[in-house]
Order: C-alpha cells, then structure tokens, then sequence
C-alpha cells in the first residue's frame, strides 16, 4: 500500500491516534490507530506517527548520568584514568555494545561493571555504545621498540591474528581496535584471557595459551605502538 501512495494514488494511512482517557496510560499515549483512505497530502503526517511509534532513547538525564560515570574511569578526553583500563572512545559500536551484554550477563567478569550495566536496557546500551564510539581516538603516544616489533610480527604470523584483525588492527564491527590500545590493558587483557579468567571469548583463550608472557607482552608492546 505504500508503494501505491509514493507514486500519487490513494492509499490508506493514519488519520487519527486517540489518546486513552482512563486507566493506565501506554508509551507515548498512542493506543488507537483508524486506518481509512487519505490523500497522499498526509502521508507526512503518518511519517510523523511512524516516528512517535518508535521505541524512544533512554531520557537524557539518565543516559547523561550513566555516560559521566563511563567517563570517570574511562576519561573525560578519552584517556582513561588508569593504564590499564581501555580506550572507548572510538571504539568499534558493535563491539562495545556486545560487551556491554557480556558484562549485563556476567559472560565478562567485573564486580564494577557488572553493576553498572545490571539495570541497563538494549536500548540504552546501544546509546551509550553508539556515544563513544562516535569520539575521536586519543592518541596515547606509546613507543614500541624494534624488538617489541620484530618479536610481534613472529607471534602475530604464528597465530594468524591478522585474519580477525584485518591486519591493521584497526577494527571492524565486532573486531574491537587494537592499534594505539592502552598497553597496560592490552597486557592484562591478553594474559587474562589465556589464563581462562577472561571467557567471553574462547577462541582468543586456546590461541593466547601458545604464547609465552614475553611473547604477549611485546605484542601488547607492538599494538600499542601502532
């Protein structure tokens, strides 16, 4: 019926959204839609009403509230307090949001963060994952060392890290970026996951048990640095 609207016919369309007098009021006070045949002069009018049926973002204040307490740790600037503690401002929004959900579901362990998403909604997650993924990345400054890089390229080849990763280890969509990550949260991420305390990822799990921890260690070096 829309197609037959868009090119000048009639069509059938809103023309009239009651607003319930009595009782609970539902989202948006919308709960009585009439259909009959209108003019294609009002197919704005149900483009507006598409648009008041769709689920609404979390209320500002409250997702204002949650992205100050992100940024308490993570950073104003989007340097984060602590050296090992992750950079999100950038960040893939896929990704963010799917570890949002694995901290939401306890598949990620942190006794802080599992807190702060408890009472978080898909919604709301999604807002926040699509906030910081829109920011600039920070430049940490970080240097590797001709060793870090050589030792690297070793593992990296070894492991065949650049088949998920893209090789520039930029990310893409659930890939998170690597390159210009924290060092020190790349270090503890990698030895946390091979240490199976981190196990929302099994396959980085079976992979990071090959590696010695120098080798980690100069790979969180190389990524680092990049």
């Amino acid at each position: 019926m829309y197609g037959n609207a868009l090119y000048g016919r009639q069509s059938f369309g809103i023309v009239h959204a009651a607003k319930r007098s009595d009782g609970p009021q539902p989202s948006h006070g919308l709960i009585v839609i009439l259909l009959t045949k209108i003019n294609t002069s009002l197919l704005p009018v149900f483009s507006l009403v598409l648009l008041l049926l769709a689920p609404w973002p979390a209320e500002a204040a409250e997702l204002d509230d949650t992205i100050a307490l992100c940024t308490s740790c993570h950073g104003e600037k989007g340097m984060p307090v602590e050296r090992d503690m992750p950079i999100i401002w950038g960040q893939e929004f896929y990704y963010i949001y799917v570890q949002l959900k694995d901290y939401k579901t306890a598949r990620r362990y942190s006794e802080f963060m599992n807190d702060v998403v408890a009472d978080l909604s898909r919604a709301e997650m999604k807002a926040i994952s699509q906030y910081f993924s829109e920011k600039s990345w920070p430049s940490t400054g970080f240097q590797s060392t001709r060793d870090d890089v050589a030792k690297a390229e070793t593992v990296t080849q070894a492991g065949q890290c650049f088949q998920c990763h893209i090789g520039n280890y930029m990310g893409n969509s659930g890939m998170p970026r690597l390159a210009g990550q924290q060092f020190g949260y790349l270090d503890r991420t990698m030895l946390e996951f091979k240490n199976k305390i981190r196990r929302n990822s099994p396959a980085k799990t079976s992979l990071l048990a090959t590696f010695d921890d120098v080798d980690i260690e100069a790979l969180a070096r190389y990524l680092a640095g990049l």
